[in-house]
């Protein structure tokens, strides 16, 4: 697959792939790999945004005097990726070790600047639920980097309300829209959900619950398959649910859609394993009224969930010492006390499938709901296998231009015809990149 990989992915050049402002390198941010402590020592450089990873790190240290790593803080999303490619193209910077959103190793792949540590860490395969490891191998025997934290997909909902209204938390699809209605019809202020048409992250989980696997490789091209049957068919319900006016239609993240968060005015929430820490700083006055429930079904004799945001930990390809800083990454997120620490410490939710044995006492905002993580690790076993592509963020931005402009027309045909916008612009733009595009 590298072999395969490097003539699709090597016409897209670092030049490129820099769409946002480059940064520049200071000081603290320089690679020490190729210093060392003393005699035999090995000095690493590892970037990660998630806080206290110091603090982590330094459960490593004290126990590898001989295999030292210095955390430097960086800005993580696009900002993390342009800073890397720069070093890369430069040649010196980086560091040797980088935390990766898993949306972004194919870009990172394609300027060259992850190395393949299939030799030193394939044997963790097992160590990770399919989806998080097929994140990290782009569907190939090549190995970019070891699974640090993931985002499964669940369903959040004031069980107050439900109980009022003599719900239960939704098995299937079915379930929701009947809850969403029946909620909204017994108070027209009250929704279930909304439709944000600012958050692809969350529609990409969607349909990676439904089977949608938006890139792929075959052979010396690549596919692009956003406009599928499995995307089409979790659009056009959405678009349904907008349409009769059960969910709303507002973006999230938003001062109003904190206020209704909070003042019950919407009473659900489709996210991720985080999401309590975000409903404890939008949702205050609601604590204690929530609880957390699997993904409702496509079909309920086979579930799945999909995965909403997650990142991976990978070596550079400008590390002097990738044996080293594969052993290291190795330990972050597999071994039992990183796993603790990663979770207790830096307050991410574990990629590993062990994680659930480290995770015993529930977020504070479920404090009553003692099979939180059970819910969470069984939700990181289903998430179905997806493939991201080099150029998510053209994806991405299609979609909010042409699902915003659904959401706002409260048209159920115009979610369905968004995907052909989008399927259209992340074709055109692999191609005009350089890329063979398979059909």
């Amino acid at each position: 697959m590298k072999k395969t990989l490097a003539p699709l992915l090597a016409t897209l050049t670092a030049a490129a792939l820099l769409t946002t402002s480059a940064c520049s390198n200071s000081d603290d941010s320089k690679s020490d790999s190729s210093s060392t402590a003393g005699a035999g020592k090995v000095a690493l450089t590892y970037w990660s945004w998630a806080p206290n990873m110091d603090k982590v790190v330094e459960g490593w240290n004290s126990t590898h005097p001989d295999i030292q790593v210095t955390v430097n803080k960086q800005d993580g999303g696009d900002p993390a990726v342009t800073k890397l490619l720069t070093a890369i193209k430069a040649g010196s910077g980086a560091p040797d070790v980088m935390q990766a959103e898993y949306q972004k190793i194919p870009t990172l792949v394609s300027a060259d600047a992850l190395a393949d540590i299939a030799k030193e860490a394939g044997s963790l395969k097992d160590k990770f639920p399919a989806a998080a490891w097929n994140s990290v191998t782009l569907g190939s025997e090549a190995v970019y980097g070891v699974p640090q934290d993931a985002g499964p997909l669940m369903f959040f909902y004031r069980s107050d309300v439900f109980e009022k209204n003599g719900l239960q938390a939704p098995k299937t699809w079915d379930d929701y829209a009947a809850a969403a209605e029946k909620i909204h019809k017994a108070n027209p202020k009250q929704y279930l959900g909304t439709f944000s048409a600012t958050d692809a992250g969350l529609f990409t989980g969607l349909a990676q619950q439904a089977g949608a696997s938006w890139w792929g490789v075959n052979g010396d091209s690549w596919t692009v398959n956003i406009n599928d049957a499995a995307t089409q068919k979790v659009a056009a319900y959405w678009g349904g649910l907008v349409e009769k006016g059960t969910i709303d239609n507002k973006p999230m993240y938003t001062p109003e859609w904190n206020a209704a968060l909070n003042d019950g005015t919407q009473v659900g929430w489709v996210s991720a394993v985080w999401a309590p820490g975000v409903l404890e700083g939008s949702a205050k006055d609601t604590k204690g009224k929530w609880k957390a429930a699997p993904m409702p079904q496509w079909d309920a004799a086979s579930p799945a969930t999909g995965n909403w945001g997650g990142s991976a930990t990978s070596v550079t390809s400008q590390s002097k010492h990738p044996k080293e800083a594969a052993e290291f990454i190795a330990w972050l997120n597999s071994d039992p006390a990183a796993l603790k620490l990663l979770a207790g410490t830096a307050n991410v939710y574990p990629a590993a499938t062990d994680a659930a044995g480290v995770l015993t006492t529930p977020p504070a905002f479920f404090a009553g709901q003692a099979d939180f993580y059970t819910i969470a690790a069984e939700a990181g076993r289903q998430a179905k296998p997806f493939t991201y592509g080099p150029n998510v963020n053209v994806a991405y931005s299609a979609f909010n231009d042409a699902f915003g402009k659904a959401a706002e027309s409260k048209k159920a045909a115009a979610f369905t015809e968004s995907l052909v916008t989008m399927q259209k612009a992340t074709v055109d733009d692999m191609k005009n990149n350089g890329f063979t595009v398979a059909g």
